[in-house]
């Protein structure tokens, strides 16, 4: 008998001001002395003291490891983890988006297990759960504070290490809008649309099941009706509090069905250009939807239907047509840029598809590519000027 095992942080809150429930849960599972694992710039806003001062507040000490850069490497995770036993820690708390999270659970694996972060590039390769994890996510897109992934760039190779492991769920996830109000606009974009590409891709994986399907669809139907409003206006809680909701929904589905062909090929613009993650996926995503519009015309036709089509008298070829069109639209919208604006050149197209060929994502999509195809998608994207 077939069966789906379903993966998730043991808890989670959202909502305004629930970073204040956070030393509750270090006493549930005797935390001693937290690392910090966080950025530059969120130490210098002030938003890592939101959390400090709640820390401060009850006398929970910690260490603060804030050297985390976009598209982390390995030798920064190694950094982190130095950092964690220099000082004695036995949990760790990331503050961030995917980038301070992903190092966190890096850390929290090597810490429990051992060897080297190159060990777990992979499918389920660690022994041991994680040491504890609060996984405070300050961005609306990345889902990274729900899911059993973490990516890290192994500088060597230029190539982004996609970790899939269940041991490296985090024990708290918390979703505070209060924390994303002071997120430059363009940074709101484009996290937003890493959450409806992980939204979209886990609705059309080859193993997605009747869950990932339900909250992938709500996901999507609120990135459509909420997005563009939080770009337009930060401090619009409301539509704060539905991107949390929605990104923690498109984290789950993916982290439970898979990603496929955007994120193969966003990991290797990481990889090789420092290309924000969001941005990638949200560059590529129309594109890739057009490549695998003949394997699941159906399934795109619902994600037209989720942001607000009429899609009763369409095609299935139709209603997908008419999703991409509101994706494209709604990245110009919202300030996305072109390929062409970016760093991506058209001589390493072949490497970068033959990396994406290898990425753990590239298995789960509906429609599987050659080499070719991929450089292909890369350059029907960089060569579109609308």
């Amino acid at each position: 008998m077939s069966y789906k095992e379903l993966y998730q942080p043991v808890h989670l809150i959202i909502g305004e001001g629930c970073i204040r429930e956070i030393p509750r849960h270090i006493d549930t599972f005797g935390g001693k002395k937290a690392l910090i694992v966080t950025d530059r710039g969120l130490l210098k806003i002030g938003t890592v003291k939101m959390i400090t001062d709640v820390l401060d507040g009850v006398g929970k000490p910690y260490a603060i490891f804030a050297d985390v850069l976009p598209n982390p490497t390995v030798s920064i995770c190694n950094d982190a983890k130095a950092l964690y036993d220099r000082e004695g820690c036995d949990y760790v708390i990331g503050i961030g988006g995917g980038s301070p999270i992903d190092v966190a659970k890096a850390v929290g694996i090597l810490a429990t297990n051992g060897g080297t972060v190159e060990d777990y590039n992979g499918l389920e390769l660690s022994t041991y759960k994680s040491a504890p994890l609060i996984a405070v996510n300050t961005t609306a897109g990345t889902g990274s504070e729900v899911t059993r992934a973490f990516v890290v760039t192994d500088e060597k190779r230029k190539s982004k290490m996609l970790c899939v492991d269940s041991n490296s769920l985090a024990y708290l996830a918390i979703n505070d809008p209060s924390m994303m109000v002071g997120m430059p606009p363009a940074l709101t974009a484009s996290t937003g649309m890493d959450a409806l590409t992980h939204a979209i891709e886990a609705y059309v994986a080859n193993s997605r099941c009747p869950f990932t399907d339900g909250i992938a669809l709500e996901a999507i139907r609120l990135i459509g009706q909420n997005l563009e409003k939080v770009v337009e206006n930060g401090s619009d809680m409301e539509a704060r509090t539905n991107m949390c909701w929605a990104q923690y929904m498109g984290g789950l589905a993916f982290s439970n069905a898979g990603l496929g062909m955007v994120h193969a090929m966003a990991h290797q613009m990481g990889g090789f250009y420092g290309t924000p993650h969001g941005v990638a996926n949200a560059i590529l995503l129309p594109y890739v939807m057009r490549f695998n519009m003949s394997a699941c015309p159906d399934r795109y036709r619902d994600v037209a239907q989720a942001f607000g089509f009429n899609t009763g008298d369409m095609t299935p070829e139709q209603g997908a047509l008419a999703a991409i069109r509101f994706i494209e639209e709604l990245k110009k919208n919202i300030g996305i840029p072109m390929l062409s604006d970016t760093e991506f050149d058209p001589k390493d197209a072949v490497i970068l598809a033959e990396n994406a060929m290898e990425d753990t994502g590239m298995p789960e999509n509906p429609r599987q590519p050659t080499i070719p195809e991929v450089v292909q998608v890369f350059m029907e994207a960089y060569l579109d000027k609308r």
